[in-house]
This record gives structure tokens, C-alpha cells and sequence, in this order.
């Protein structure tokens, strides 16, 4: 923790760090909590570290984009400490549900908050990875299914089959890990922020109500549409949708492996 102390103390001169702590589910980056002023994110590899510029650009765009509900602005410019790469970003208050709690209303509308969001030019080419990565089939077909146990492959196949048979959606602002402790909430129920926007993407709103099932499928179910469901399903049961995000937007799959020992869990506990 002393090295993120540091980098904290150099980002926010002045600032006390007595009640610091460091946030336990940290995957991509380390964030060092000070409640009441800010969160300092640190990259831990090389491609949190090359991509966090683009990140940071987001949530200027969204900040300007007038949500109604808060975002983490960036206090800082993106800085480097050696090879890792480091932002300040706004404190937010709220507090998320636990597993399984929520109430449609409440799901239907974060929903409807993050899908309204104009993709202006600028946020589209901000977020917009496609242009310069592979499908995202061609990553599941190449680099997931062939690595998956052989009992696993030819249902991989169908599910993926099912995925691609979607009809066409128009691209929406996806979240891309909405839900748990990423959506945060008064104590009255009202919806005050959503974090970590690092996985945001043009594509089908279906993902972030997938990903809202956090809160029970059941209400993801009585909180979209019948054909928003049912893509969410579709989504979500090729390998978790949580899973699946990493493989979408251009994403280039750093450690196929390391994504099949993830997934493989999953689809057993799934099937």
C-alpha cells in the first residue's frame, strides 16, 4: 500500500491519507480509496497503463454529456510512475445493493439512464474500439473455443451460433460492467453514481442488462423488454457475460488462457 500512498501523495499534494484504504476488487487496476475527496487509480500492466489516456478521455466526455446520475470525474492528468500510470477521480458517496436486491424500477432505471446517452461523434470515437481489433467472434472462434475442454467446444459452437443469430441492434452506450458495486445508491433508493466506465463500448444494451442480473434474473426480466431479455440471455450463455465483455469492442485477448480457466468455472456451475 506504501506505493500507491505515494503516488496518491504526488497526484494530491495536501491532501490527508490517514483514512486511505485500498479497494478489495481491484482487477485491472489498484484504487486507493480517500473517502470524501477522491479515488487515485493505478494501472497494474502495461495495457491498463497504455489505455488509461482513452479512459480518462471518457469520462471527460460523459462528464459533459449531463447524466442524471455522477460519474467519476478526473481530478488529475493521467501521470506516470514508472511504468504504471496513475489518475485522480472524484469521491461519490452511495452505497450498492447487495446480491440479489432491487427493485425493478430501480434496475429499468439504470438501464435507461447509461442507453439514453447521446454517442456523439466524439464519445463514439473515444469509446469505439472495433475499427482497430477483430470481431468479436473471430477472438471467441480462434482463441477461446479451441482451448476449451473437448466436452465444452461443439455446445461453445451452438451457443456461439445463437449469439451471432441475433438480429442486428443499433448500437447503444454499454456500460460494460454494470451492476454489484459499480452502481451506487442513496438510502432513499435513488441512483447516484455509476463507476468504472473502463469497459464502455458502442453495442447492444442487452450486455448491461445481462450484466444486471446481479439483482436476479427475474427482475432483469420484468425490467426490459421481452426481445432485450431475450438477447440477454443469448449473451450471457456463451461463457457468463461478465466473461464475454473481454472479448468485445476490439479487446485484444492478452491471455487466452487465463480466459478459459476463468470460463470453464462458470459453464460448469452453469450447466
Amino acid at each position: 500500500m506504501d506505493d500507491l500512498l505515494e503516488i496518491a501523495d504526488a497526484l494530491l499534494p495536501g491532501v490527508r491519507l490517514d483514512s486511505a484504504s485500498v479497494a478489495a476488487d481491484g482487477n485491472i487496476h489498484d484504487v486507493l480509496l480517500i473517502p470524501g475527496v477522491a479515488a487515485v487509480r493505478v494501472s497494474k500492466r502495461a495495457l491498463a497503463a497504455a489505455t488509461m489516456p482513452r479512459h480518462v478521455e471518457v469520462l471527460h466526455l460523459l462528464a459533459s454529456s449531463d447524466l442524471p446520475f455522477q460519474i467519476p470525474e478526473p481530478l488529475t492528468p493521467v501521470t506516470m510512475f514508472g511504468d504504471r500510470a496513475a489518475v485522480a477521480v472524484s469521491w461519490i458517496d452511495g452505497s450498492p445493493l447487495p446480491p440479489g436486491v432491487g427493485s425493478v424500477e430501480q434496475i429499468a432505471s439504470v438501464l435507461e439512464a447509461v442507453r439514453s446517452v447521446e454517442l456523439t461523434p466524439s464519445l463514439l470515437r473515444a469509446l469505439d474500439g472495433r475499427p482497430s481489433g477483430r470481431h468479436w467472434s473471430a477472438i471467441v472462434l480462434e482463441d477461446v473455443v479451441p482451448r476449451l475442454p473437448a466436452r465444452w467446444q461443439s455446445e461453445a459452437l451452438r451457443r456461439l451460433d445463437a449469439a451471432l443469430a441475433l438480429d442486428p441492434v443499433p448500437d447503444s452506450l454499454v456500460h460494460g460492467d454494470l451492476g454489484g458495486s459499480n452502481v451506487l445508491w442513496s438510502p432513499s433508493g435513488q441512483l447516484v453514481g455509476v463507476l468504472d466506465w473502463d469497459m464502455a463500448m458502442p453495442f447492444d444494451p442487452a450486455i448491461d442488462a445481462a450484466l444486471m442480473a446481479w439483482h436476479g434474473w427475474d427482475t432483469v426480466r420484468r425490467a426490459v423488454s421481452s426481445d432485450t431479455y431475450h438477447r440477454a440471455r443469448t449473451w450471457d450463455a456463451l461463457f457468463g457475460v461478465g466473461h464475454l465483455v473481454a472479448t468485445l469492442n476490439g479487446r485484444p485477448m492478452t491471455s487466452p488462457d487465463g480466459f478459459v480457466r476463468a470460463v470453464v468455472p462458470w459453464l460448469e456451475q452453469n450447466a
